[in-house]
């Protein structure tokens, strides 16, 4: 069987409606970004997060490449 993917704030989204509907009040990131909770909840629930879901890993990227054409070819 070939392994399946699931945009992961689908995920976390659908988990966040069948509480609201249950009467709770979820809320992640009200102490800081919302990536790592949700990822946990990724996680029990035997699914893999993936880095592409999470907009921390691609502002990374971004900051690390200007870093280094900075580096390279001086400042803007």
């Amino acid at each position: 069987m070939a392994e399946e993917t699931y945009n992961p704030w689908t995920v976390v989204n659908v988990v966040f409606h069948h509480l609201v509907e249950q009467g709770l009040h979820p809320a992640f990131g009200e102490t800081g970004h919302p990536g790592e909770p949700a990822a946990e909840l990724l996680r029990a629930l035997g699914i893999t997060p993936r880095a592409e879901g999470d907009l921390r890993a691609a502002q990374n990227v971004q900051e690390h490449l200007a870093q280094l054409r900075a580096s390279m070819f001086g400042p803007e």
